[in-house]
């Protein structure tokens, strides 16, 4: 008899800063913990914790209800609302900027809040990262999901463990055209890095380990850019990694931010700059909105139930990786409003230049 499944969901939204973008006020967090617990009284959910990295809220929920299930949709986004509503009596910055709509349809995707999510069946052991960002994009996983199941120099398990050397597919998603596209390692890595190196558009969905099937990783890949055609808020991804026993060990799984690559995002969601990896109390950006922080929630799932989280970053191991986030945040910073420090104008989520190129439109004059 196959055992019973148990659903991973991870939905965030921003609904209000304290102070500006800089983190979550307590009030929020407890609002959110008041729905959530209502929900578990009422036996919709197994368990739930409620976290926050900078100023976004994410709803961690285990439940039996599979993925997309309308009811868990709505649950996230009635919590979000009723935030937003604590949000501005406090008169909190930005508040519900992440909601798109007025009133929920069925499916929170597509309406501005992040989502990932994970049916499974729970192993003999099943440790999971939740990975949660502030002041970046959804292309901020491409690196470090490809190094994880990939990259045999950070995953010595692609080399040496007989259960992860078949290899991973990547699910990539193409956020313009919304399209994906299923590509195989290592055969296809050539392929795929052909579309991950350019994470503005291309990013990774899911990935899956190529001799069963079985779900290893979920991302967030909404991009509010593309959803509401204008700036709305920054995407400030979530992603679920699971580790061990046929996956990355879970210290293949968080060596990829030992390296603080560059990312999108920053101030006014327009700038490029280094992921930095802190530990929970340190997921306060504050110099030029920044840098862009990413922290990671470890778990032990047990029968549904959330054991934890382990604040994964906190260890000093990553105090040379802050460390060069803030020499190559500063080496950046200096470039001020000049490429590449700013965003290619296509890719600004801030932009007076249209307003501008209509202004000054009279004044081109066309070379012979």
């Amino acid at each position: 008899m196959a055992a019973e499944k148990i659903t991973l969901s991870i939905i965030k939204a921003d609904v209000g800063g304290y102070v500006g973008h800089t983190t979550m006020h307590p009030d929020l967090m407890n609002r959110a913990e008041e729905c959530l617990q209502e929900a578990l009284d009422k036996g919709m959910l197994v368990d739930f914790k409620v976290m926050h990295c900078g100023d976004d809220l994410e709803l961690i929920i285990t439940h039996k209800r599979g993925e997309e299930d309308e009811e868990i949709h709505q649950l996230a986004w009635d919590t979000f609302v009723s935030c937003t509503e604590v949000a501005k009596t406090l008169k909190l910055y930005g508040a519900g900027q992440d909601l798109l709509s007025d009133a929920f349809s069925g499916n929170i995707k597509g309406l501005g809040p992040g989502c990932a999510e994970i049916e499974m069946e729970e192993r003999k052991s099943e440790p999971i990262v939740v990975f949660m960002a502030d002041k970046t994009s959804p292309g901020a996983w491409n690196l470090p999901l490809f190094r994880m199941f990939a990259d045999p120099f950070n995953t010595a398990g692609l080399v040496i463990d007989p259960s992860c050397h078949g290899g991973f597919r990547f699910e990539v998603l193409d956020a313009k055209q919304n399209m994906t596209i299923e590509l195989d390692c290592p055969g296809e890595m050539y392929e795929l890095l052909a579309f991950l190196g350019a994470h503005s558009r291309f990013m990774v969905n899911r990935v899956y380990r190529r001799s069963d099937g079985e779900v290893a990783a979920a991302a967030s890949v909404q991009k509010l850019s593309y959803i509401a055609g204008k700036y709305v808020g920054k995407d400030d991804p979530v992603m679920i990694v699971r580790s061990q026993a046929g996956f990355p060990a879970l210290g293949e799984v968080l060596e990829p931010f030992a390296f603080p690559h560059i990312v999108e995002g920053w101030m006014r969601g327009s700038h490029h700059g280094p992921l930095m990896p802190v530990g929970f109390e340190d997921a306060t950006p504050t110099r030029f909105d920044g840098p862009p922080r990413v922290i990671a929630a470890g778990f032990q799932l047990a029968n549904g139930k959330l054991v934890g989280p382990l604040d994964m970053f906190k260890d000093i191991s990553f105090d040379p990786a802050r460390q060069k986030a803030n020499e190559i945040g500063e080496y950046l910073r200096r470039h001020g409003p000049f490429e590449p420090h700013r965003l290619p104008l296509e890719q600004m989520e801030y932009t007076t230049m249209p307003g501008i190129m209509d202004k000054l439109k009279d004044r081109f004059v066309q070379n012979a």
